[in-house]
């Protein structure tokens, strides 16, 4: 080996291993299915807070996926050495809503799909996938839940609670109870014979009780 061999490097070998045209034609394409993928999630999303953050991630993630496809399958020493590498990343990040591990892996597999050239794949099975989930995760319930938590002095209060309750909804059950010293605190779901939320009202004007209060619920969170 001579001084020149040590410094010998295939660095500059590998700028043409993807042509400008491929990288861009790739990038553009995941950038629009990104797109297409965020629009699904911004019209499913059922969360109490939406998050433009996430929605923009997906995105990245679509593209950078793309990007590091296109160098793997350019070099097969690479993929070897992408692979090792990647298996030491670990993300903290908590997942909030199930549903955001299905746009995660959808934008992670529609980039590897894109970056290996199966664009019918890509493109087909996304349409797919994006009108199943508007059409399954938009379907909204008859019966709209709702949580009811009230707060009574006594047991005699709490009597008249849960009867004039069952006398104004269509359905009242006790989810939970809490008793203390000159105070319980009653959980409800209810289901609402129409619109008007005036029983709430009058259950707080009611002689010993302390607050009532209503809020909806789905069955994955309150709000």
């Amino acid at each position: 080996m001579t001084f020149n061999d040590i410094f010998k490097s295939s660095y500059l070998e590998n700028v043409t291993a993807v042509s400008l045209p491929d990288m861009a034609l790739a990038l553009a394409l995941s950038f629009c299915l990104g797109l297409f993928i965020y629009f699904v999630y911004k019209k499913t999303y059922s969360g109490v807070m939406f998050s433009r953050t996430f929605g923009g991630s997906l995105v990245a993630m679509t593209m950078i996926t793309t990007m590091v496809i296109l160098a793997v399958t350019s070099n097969v020493v690479l993929s070897l050495g992408m692979v090792g590498a990647l298996s030491i990343v670990r993300f903290r990040t908590a997942i909030k809503e199930p549903m955001d591990i299905a746009f995660l892996f959808w934008a992670i597999a529609g980039g590897i799909v894109l970056a290996a050239g199966m664009l019918p794949l890509a493109i087909v099975g996304s349409i797919i996938i994006g009108l199943i989930m508007i059409v399954f995760c938009n379907r909204k319930t008859v019966e709209k839940p709702f949580i009811a938590v009230i707060t009574c002095e006594n047991a005699e209060a709490e009597n008249k609670v849960t009867q004039y309750l069952n006398s104004q909804v269509k359905k009242a059950v006790v989810k939970s109870k809490s008793a203390q010293k000159g105070n319980i605190e009653l959980s409800y779901e209810v289901s609402l014979k129409s619109d008007d939320t005036g029983f709430i009202t009058n259950l707080s004007d009611m002689e010993g009780v302390g607050s009532a209060v209503l809020v909806s619920y789905n069955g994955d969170y309150m709000g």
